[in-house]
């Protein structure tokens, strides 16, 4: 089949999320000004640069209690400060019981009983025993099409590897296994993996 988005897909779900998958996720702890911690996850999100690291991430919904965002681009754009953290499998089920519609108030850590730690770079905090964590500066966010969609820039500025993720020096993700986002209510998890090597550039005369 073939349709354009503006004139709709005629399926009972929308197939654009299920086309560009699997998606890394990244778990978004952030503060607010008043002190409230908030944690999230986010699907739309990669890694655009290494050097120096940048990451990027989607926000596309709103809540009443937001003024056309979400909380965590909300405590963002306040404090210029957030922390992606890495989800492995085993902490599925608590990614997925942060990203209930809490009011603003509520600290998604403690409503899903995920442990925090404190960042070493940033005024905010990480989840406790994630396989990684990047902390970041906020460098931009750009307003893109459509109602309340936003692309969030940042920089990173910390590292967090768990020791038992490293081996012979190489951040190993068969040991947590990470998630990953693909259509509707689906997910994938990492647990084999391979290696190619790249082709040498053909000499030219």
């Amino acid at each position: 089949m073939f349709y354009r988005p503006a004139d709709g897909h005629g399926l009972r779900h929308n197939p654009f999320h299920a086309v560009v998958s699997p998606r890394p996720i990244a778990w978004i702890s952030t503060r607010g000004l008043d002190g409230v911690d908030n944690l999230a996850p986010y699907s739309f999100f990669n890694a655009m640069a290494s050097e120096p690291p940048q990451v990027v991430f989607g926000s596309s919904e709103t809540k009443p209690d937001r003024d056309g965002t979400k909380d965590s681009l909300g405590n963002i754009r306040d404090t210029g400060v957030f922390c992606i953290n890495i989800v492995e499998f085993a902490a599925r089920e608590a990614m997925n019981a942060s990203s209930a519609p809490h009011p603003r108030e509520v600290d998604e850590f403690g409503a899903a009983g995920i442990a925090k730690a404190s960042c070493e770079t940033i005024p905010c905090v990480r989840v406790a025993g994630a396989p990684a964590a990047l902390e970041c500066r906020l460098t931009r966010i750009v307003r893109l099409a459509g109602d309340a969609n936003y692309a969030v820039f940042g920089v990173v500025t910390g590292v967090h590897l768990r020791d038992d993720c490293l081996v012979d020096g190489r951040l190993d993700v068969t040991r947590y296994h990470p998630l990953s986002r693909l259509g509707y209510r689906d997910y994938a998890v990492v647990q084999e993996v391979f290696q190619m090597a790249r082709p040498r550039a053909i000499p030219t005369r």
